[in-house]
């Protein structure tokens, strides 16, 4: 007789990814292994947002219920001098360059995941990423469009950068084949022996001796001394859920914070009359972030705590992968490079791109966030889950940098609205903060918003910046949504080339 099949969702935003994953949960692995696969592929099909080179958040729930934290954020070097780094560069940390990569962490966050149930080898994870990076895949339209963004000029003639993403001094055009095989190279070494080659052997001497021949300041002890940390999740009620979410140095606490200044007035649809209301309490959250969030182990852990983002500069380069299975796993996961391209390095010999979660830091010696070493930076990453009466409800996940804690805080309160997964992410959205420049009270709402929603932002003393529909800018996001029964939909954000399944498999022997 045959085992009654399982049913198993995941969403992202890059179709290939997605394929991957559900390719992992019929192989018989979980939504762990699934989110995995998924964030090993888009590190080759959309390094723009997210690479190995780069940090990852995480929030695993397993069948036990229980929930935990991954921080895979990767911290400063040793010998990091923050007086040093303000006699080169100033008040601020710089954007680009070797000053503003820490030691990735997504890695250390694949292993620390796989720990909570996992069924299928390391090596099958990341067997598609390895493929696609050495036979090519179609150049996205994001990255295509990133590359001829003027925004990223900056990196135009830095060698490493054009030998990837500019080869005959033209940029990658959409559906052009875009092969990487020193990346693929390095994943053939991570699958054949494991996490740990990527901080410690030759893979690592690699890197840190490309990162230190560029000036940065992290040694070979940097790399091999780095674990990620498990931790319990930050909560709050709100609608008849149990709302979860990653704790400092993470802004996760942003969306808690504003959840409970409008739980006692509910404000419906998120996207009317009661959407300027929202946007102050996030605001409220936003200035917190922005003064006291830190790597709460040097001392900051009394406040609830990413930090303001140098001006004139874009945020929110990050992927968001949400996955769920039948047998009660369920993975919120984010991963990034920060800005696009990260730091903009791109080592030769191993074809890992480095993130520029550094600039994160202050170089303000009176600042919570100021630079130290094996200090973390502040964190826009934030994984969000929900669970209602012992029951996972939502799996959310975005990319969109200051404004995480708004977009996920709007899909969340359409859901509860009665939005279904796809109506809620492709909802327009109002973001305030510095989303597209400006400043604190600056809101970026987009085209299809509805003239409740911004006369209600006017009510509460904004001025909105109209961008259009489904841009970009206002975030990534890839849901799953699991009803009362057990029941999953999967959404992925029209904004990205993201796809959304639902799959039934066979269980595993």
């Amino acid at each position: 007789m045959s085992r009654p099949a399982v049913v198993g969702a995941l969403a992202t935003p890059h179709a290939l990814a997605t394929e991957s994953g559900v390719r992992v949960l019929r192989d018989g692995g979980t939504a762990v292994d699934a989110a995995i696969a998924a964030a090993a592929v888009l590190t080759v099909v959309y390094p723009h947002n997210v690479a190995l080179g780069g940090d990852l958040f995480a929030l695993i729930r397993t069948p036990d219920g229980s929930v935990n934290c991954v921080n895979a954020s990767g911290w400063a070097g040793a010998a990091v001098d923050a007086a040093e780094l303000r006699a080169v560069h100033g008040d601020a940390m710089p954007v680009r360059g070797a000053a503003a990569v820490t030691v990735p962490g997504s890695v250390r966050g694949w292993e620390a995941l796989r720990r909570f149930g996992s069924r299928i080898s390391w090596s099958a994870t990341l067997r598609d990423a390895e493929g696609l990076a050495r036979d090519g895949v179609p150049v996205p339209r994001s990255l295509a469009h990133h590359l001829d963004d003027a925004e990223d000029d900056d990196l135009i003639g830095t060698e490493d950068f054009d030998r990837v993403f500019r080869p005959g001094s033209a940029p990658l055009r959409i559906g052009e084949t875009f092969r990487q095989p020193a990346l693929a190279d390095t994943f053939a070494a991570l699958r054949a022996a494991g996490p740990d080659a990527f901080y410690t052997g030759e893979l690592a001497t690699r890197m840190v001796d490309y990162l230190r021949g560029h000036g940065s300041s992290l040694a070979a002890a940097d790399f091999a001394d780095f674990q990620s940390e498990v931790q319990l999740p930050l909560r709050v009620e709100f609608g008849g859920l149990t709302v979860l979410t990653s704790p400092p140095n993470s802004q996760g606490f942003a969306l808690l914070d504003a959840l409970a200044a409008v739980r006692d007035n509910p404000i419906g649809d998120p996207t009317g009359v009661g959407l300027g209301q929202l946007l102050q309490a996030f605001q409220r959250g936003n200035a917190i972030r922005d003064t006291i969030l830190a790597d709460p182990r040097f001392g900051t852990d009394d406040v609830p705590m990413p930090p303001a983002a140098p001006p004139g500069r874009p945020t929110g380069d990050t992927v968001g992968i949400a996955a769920a299975d039948g047998d009660g796993y369920a993975v919120s996961l984010i991963q990034s490079v920060y800005y696009a391209f990260g730091s903009g390095l791109i080592d030769p010999a191993t074809g890992v791109l480095f993130h520029n979660r550094g600039c994160g830091f202050s170089l303000d010696a009176q600042s919570p966030n100021v630079i130290a070493p094996r200090k973390r930076p502040a964190h826009t990453l934030m994984p969000v889950l929900t669970v209602r009466d012992g029951h996972v409800a939502h799996v959310l996940s975005t990319m969109g940098g200051q404004g995480q804690p708004q977009i996920l805080g709007q899909i969340l309160l359409h859901a509860l609205s009665g939005a279904s997964a796809i109506d809620a992410v492709a909802a327009p959205r109002a973001i305030v903060g510095n989303q597209i420049g400006g400043g604190a009270d600056s809101v970026t709402v987009e085209a299809d918003v509805s003239a409740a929603a911004l006369d209600s932002i006017r009510r509460a003393g904004y001025t909105p910046t109209v961008v259009p529909t489904h841009t970009e800018s206002m975030g990534q996001s890839n849901v799953v949504f699991i009803d009362d029964r057990g029941g999953m939909t999967a959404a992925a954000d029209p904004r990205a080339d993201g796809a959304a399944v639902v799959a039934h498999y066979p269980r595993p022997d």
